[in-house]
């Protein structure tokens, strides 16, 4: 039986050896991000049938692997609570130091409320800079108000 950790670990391994890109495997994928169908081939997203049969169909997975990536995962990647991981740990230790701006800001432009991790989308890409390159992240989440009761 194959878990959804083995399934990931599987995807990366076949990814790397046919040389493939992120890019690439959802270009398979109608309507969907390159951030979405990345965040599912690496277990944190359930793909929809279409793509997870096109993708498996590419990988050369079997049936029950492409049915997992049909199934909600146990969500969260992190082996622990604080990432070890040096560019990971850049995006906690942004939500460190800008945490309470963030929340201020929204606050003050929303109300009292969340930004949703549910209703939500993102977008990466490169910037060519003169400087160095810089990654822009763009993230948009639906403002989630706590109600009264």
């Amino acid at each position: 039986m194959t878990t959804r950790l083995e399934l990931t670990e599987k995807i990366v391994r076949i990814k790397i050896e046919q040389d493939l890109s992120w890019s690439e495997l959802a270009a398979l994928a109608d309507d969907l991000s390159k951030e979405f169908v990345t965040a599912g081939l690496l277990g944190q997203m359930t793909l929809p049938k279409q793509a997870a049969e096109a993708i498996g169909g590419k990988l050369g997975l079997d049936a029950f692997e492409i049915k997992l990536l049909q199934v909600p995962p146990y969500r969260g990647s992190l082996p622990t609570s604080v990432p070890t991981d040096p560019l990971i740990y850049r995006f906690y230790e942004l939500v460190s130091v800008y945490g309470t701006t963030f929340k201020a800001l929204i606050h003050e432009e929303f109300g009292d409320g969340i930004m949703s991790a549910i209703d939500f989308r993102m977008d990466m890409q490169r910037e060519p800079n003169t400087a160095g390159d810089r990654v822009a992240i763009t993230m948009s989440g639906k403002f989630l108000p706590y109600k009264s009761y």
